[in-house]
């Protein structure tokens, strides 16, 4: 086939996968797309069996560990551990919108470090939106946060977004706590970026001082759930230095919760299995196939010219830069398999700048993140309003300015701790 030819292939390809995960089809549909899709690439000649086996199994880890993590997410929801969140940050609140908008923050990026910024869009937003409600203040402010700190506030763990576990075999001399002490700084400024972005965009939501409420219903916090989860976060940190995979980690803890919860009648084995997402696991790896295919494309040549060849200041905001324009352009997915390698080389810094890029850039399109896509789902579900120019107008105005700070942060820090 002309080499042509394969490049159109790979790159209709990606665009189909990409669709439909936009559309979300039935899980069968998503699990037959992917499997035509990767199968296709694979007798044009874009990428050979041992290619795409190898891909196979670079991302395997990845997908057991995401599915592992969406188990033990919905496990807590099923205790009460969210309910318990937003019914705190009602209370907390005192009506205060600016107080509870702050909340929100604290919360959504506690929850997006801990569980991973797919339990921040589907499990925390109709959680904060029903207490913004309760307490008669707007949820706009609250509802957007949640979309922009599922992105933004992923750059703490390796375990806070598919993202940064998918980078961390091309980075295998950082460990768990290396990892996160290295972006703990980042993090922190990101999120200051986008609290003052929120401040100053949802002013007149934020000036809206409700009359004062009725008492709130206060619902506790369940303390087996967060022990376990905390457990597990310890765990990771613990055995990471060990070369255990965090999917191992993710999978006990899973089955712990799961047990817990079933034997308490709190969720039934089919919930339990159906929030593996398992079509979606297969269709990552499908995704993973197609995308090795097109590593050795056009694509992939316009991004090997673009990457510098240092990671100077300068070298790294280039870097995050790029990261940012591709995943807005093919997702963040597909953009980290074919960004991250080809920074590596560079060091630990350089991967950590496309992270910036991938996670935090990513929001500033719909597109730009699966998790875009599942907030709006999510909010629309819930009889919520998610509009497409609030959504982008507040990430043309936060999103560069945290991914430029976020460098910028990087570049003094990362020397301090190398």
């Amino acid at each position: 086939m002309p080499t042509a030819l394969v490049d159109v292939l790979a790159v209709v390809a990606l665009v189909v996968l990409l669709v439909v995960a936009f559309v979300h089809p039935p899980a069968w549909v998503e699990v037959l797309v992917g499997l035509v899709a990767a199968g296709a690439v694979l007798l044009s000649g874009a990428v050979d069996w041992s290619g795409a086996v190898a891909q196979t199994e670079l991302l395997f880890p990845v997908v057991a560990f995401l599915s592992a993590i969406l188990v033990v997410a919905e496990v807590c929801a099923a205790e009460g551990v969210f309910a318990a969140v937003g019914s705190a940050v009602a209370r907390a609140s005192g009506a205060s919108p600016r107080r509870m908008l702050l909340l929100t923050f604290v919360a959504a990026a506690l929850t997006t470090a801990a569980l991973s910024l797919d339990a921040t869009v589907v499990l925390l937003t109709p959680v904060v939106a029903a207490a913004a409600t309760s307490t008669l203040v707007s949820p706009r402010p609250m509802v957007y946060a949640c979309a922009r700190l599922a992105n933004s506030a992923s750059l703490l763990l390796p375990i806070s977004n598919l993202t940064n576990l998918l980078a961390l075999p091309s980075i295998p001399d950082t460990s768990f706590l290396e990892f996160a002490l290295l972006m703990a700084p980042v993090w922190l400024a990101v999120i200051a970026v986008e609290y003052v972005g929120h401040r100053f965009y949802f002013a007149r939501d934020l000036a809206r001082t409700p009359e004062a409420t009725g008492p709130q219903r206060r619902v506790p916090l369940p303390v087996v759930p967060l022990v376990m989860v905390a457990v597990m976060l310890v765990a990771f940190a613990a055995l990471s230095p060990l070369g255990v995979e965090p999917a191992w980690v993710a999978g006990v803890a899973a089955v712990a919760l799961s047990g817990y919860a079933l034997s308490r009648r709190r969720i039934d084995s089919r919930t339990v299995l159906r929030s593996t997402h398992l079509s979606f696991a297969i269709f990552v790896l499908c995704l993973g196939v197609v995308v090795a295919g097109l590593t050795d494309t056009f694509l992939g040549d316009l991004v090997r010219r673009v990457v510098p060849g240092d990671d100077g200041l300068v070298g790294l905001l280039v870097i995050a830069l790029v990261a940012t324009a591709l995943a807005n352009i093919v997702n963040n997915l597909p953009a980290t398999l074919l960004l991250v390698p080809l920074v590596a080389p560079l060091g630990v810094t350089a991967v950590m700048a496309a992270l910036v890029g991938l996670g935090v850039g990513s929001s500033l399109t719909y597109t730009g993140s699966l998790a875009n896509l599942l907030w709006r789902r999510t909010v629309i579900r819930h009889g919520g309003e998610a509009s497409a120019r609030d959504f982008h107008v507040l990430s043309a105005l936060v999103t560069l300015p945290a991914v430029l700070v976020a460098v910028v942060v990087l570049w003094a820090w990362a020397p301090l701790v190398s």
